[in-house]
């Protein structure tokens, strides 16, 4: 009997000092202690609040996937070895100020998955050590000045998924050591720039799933240090500013899944430490020549998802460390090998999910194909039909010759072509091609000018010349290039323009662009030239009228003044008798004629 009671006191002792905890005086109820990691761990246990009775040398303290609902001040005073305190997946909606206070030793804080709306200002006193802080999937609402303040050694903040809309200009003060910021999924529609300058140590910067639609210059100003960007998940955003970027020393940018149609190259072109660059899942159509090669220490370009058609020759001209490209699930049906600065350099090359025509374009690749890295997902022919699914490594090289082919370019109409017409004529020249694959048709004109699609003179989507109102300044020659990855051809057509007698109508240049002046048109701009008076006859009947009544006005208005100063002279005569001699009928005296008198009334 007492060999097996002494059997029964070692496993409860044992039981109870590494699973059941050192005492119940140290260990709280529900929760279960690890004396030799210093570790006490309450998770998952329905508590309600923040339970009491830890011991004093506890160094990680996990209170997650409970029901507390409130952190009071001075919480956690007790635990001044603490390091690690996990909050997360409660229902806390508040957090007094203070309530972290005497936990100087404390690295990390998780408060990840509760109800939080605002952090009171003074909320993290006294967390002077700590270095990392979990603040995601709350409804915070606002980061407010100083919020962050005596968080002086704090290198990484997660404060993505929640409903921010304003972060205070000094919501970030005091956080000098901060190298790693994410803010993910929020509502915020612009960037906090302001804020985000105060942080002048921060090497990356994540942000994901917001409401931006523009880049403005200078948004990411005074960061300096920063070393990765990754903007992802803004549908909206559709224009970056020239200098958004500038100032930064990136070696790392993500712009992908978002809404822009072109590689934004004014942007980009400061980003001369630049190593990686992801454009993926944007609608960009072409990837241009030689506009990326200020970006001489770029070594990997992603666009994956895009809308790509075509990458232009030269489009990576200068980049010496290239060695990756993924293309994957675009548009393409070639990749040339003239697009490249060194195809000796690149090692990874994803052309899966592409249209690929297989012809001689893609000769190049298909040879690297057991030294190029396709990732593990081979390239596959779509056209022609004859090899259609087929993937690069199935060719043999005996098959290569045969199938990797190309027919030059030929234009097939090569009479000559002259026009000798009168000015304001309309003229089309023909220029069509053959060969495999379709060249490309382009029009130079006499002044070694290339012709563009729009315009007086252009050239129409089947390759035709089209000189609309041709004018004498178009007489001369033009020329017609047909190119393809196999070969060109030309053909060379002459244009001579008479000019029109003086008196002739020459189109009009609109808005809806040159137009020909109807015999209408004409009529009226020939009679008003013709007119002789700068007025119509409206006009002077109207000015006439308005000058009669003003005279009549004028005249009553004479009258009834001296009706009414007669009235004030008193009684007034109303007629008067004049006596007058009138002169003789021949000479100068008077005496010998007859007088006369008549009389006269006033009114």
């Amino acid at each position: 009997m007492f060999v097996e009671s002494v059997v029964h006191w070692g496993a409860w002792s044992i039981l109870l000092h590494y699973g059941l905890g050192v005492s119940a005086g140290n260990c709280p109820p529900r929760c279960m202690c690890r004396p030799e990691a210093k570790e006490v761990i309450c998770s998952g246990k329905y508590l309600n609040s923040v339970p009491e009775g830890f011991s004093n040398d506890a160094r990680r303290l996990d209170l997650s996937r409970n029901r507390i609902k409130t952190v009071g001040r001075r919480q956690f005073s007790g635990l001044q070895q603490l390091q690690e305190l996990d909050l997360s997946d409660n229902i806390i909606s508040m957090i007094e100020v203070e309530a972290f206070l005497g936990l100087q030793n404390l690295r990390t804080l998780r408060i990840k998955n509760n109800r939080l709306k605002i952090l009171p200002v003074g909320v993290f006193s006294g967390l002077s050590s700590l270095r990392f802080v979990d603040l995601s999937q709350n409804e915070i609402l606002v980061f407010l000045d100083y919020t962050f303040k005596e968080m002086t050694n704090l290198q990484r903040l997660e404060a993505g998924e929640n409903d921010l809309v304003f972060i205070s200009q000094r919501a970030f003060v005091g956080l000098q050591s901060l190298q790693e910021l994410n803010l993910d999924r929020s509502n915020l529609t612009s960037i906090p720039t302001e804020a985000l300058s105060q942080l002048q140590s921060l090497t990356r910067l994540r942000m994901l799933r917001l409401a931006i639609s523009t880049l403005p210059n200078n948004a990411f100003r005074r960061l300096h240090r920063l070393r990765s960007l990754t903007i992802s998940n803004w549908p909206a955003l559709n224009n970056l500013a020239a200098n958004s970027l500038i100032g930064l020393n990136l070696t790392s940018l993500v712009i992908s899944s978002c809404n822009l149609s072109a590689v934004p190259y004014a942007t980009l072109r400061h980003l001369v430490y630049l190593r990686f660059l992801d454009l993926s899942y944007n609608p960009i159509t072409v990837i241009q020549g030689n506009l990326l090669g200020d970006l001489l220490r770029l070594q990997e370009l992603h666009l994956a998802g895009g809308s790509l058609l075509r990458i232009e020759p030269g489009a990576f001209r200068g980049l010496s460390f290239f060695r990756m490209l993924n293309v994957t699930s675009n548009q393409l049906t070639t990749l040339e090998e003239g697009a490249f600065h060194s195809v000796g350099n690149l090692q990874v090359l994803r052309l899966d999910g592409n249209p690929l025509a297989c012809d001689c374009r893609l000769l190049w690749v298909v040879r690297r194909r057991l030294r190029l890295n396709f990732d593990g997902h081979q390239p596959t022919c779509t056209f022609p039909e004859a090899v259609k699914h087929r993937e690069f490594k199935d060719f043999s090289e005996k098959e290569l010759p045969r199938v990797f082919t190309c027919r030059p370019a030929r234009i097939m109409d090569r009479r000559p072509q002259e026009a000798r017409v009168e000015e304001s004529t309309t003229v089309l020249f023909s220029c069509k091609a053959d060969g495999d694959p379709l060249p490309e048709i382009t029009w130079v004109s006499s002044h070694k000018n290339v012709v563009t699609p729009t315009g007086r003179i252009r050239v129409l989507p089947n390759g035709t010349l089209e000189v609309r109102f041709a004018q004498v300044q178009d007489s001369g020659t033009y020329q017609c290039l047909a190119g393809n990855a196999a070969g060109n051809d030309s053909l060379t057509v002459g244009l001579y323009v008479k000019g029109l007698p003086r008196n002739r109508t020459l189109p009009l240049f609109t808005e809806e662009g040159w137009v020909e002046p109807s015999n209408s048109q004409a009529a009226n701009s020939s009679a008003q030239m013709a007119k002789p008076y700068p007025f119509d006859a409206k006009t002077l009947i109207i000015a006439t009228t308005m000058g009669f009544l003003s005279f009549l006005s004028s005249v009553a208005i004479c009258f009834v003044f001296m009706f009414f100063w007669s009235q004030s002279k008193g009684q007034i005569k109303h007629t008067a008798t004049i006596d007058f001699v009138p002169r003789s009928s021949v000479g100068g005296g008077g005496e010998g004629g007859d007088g006369g008198r008549f009389t006269m009334k006033l009114i």
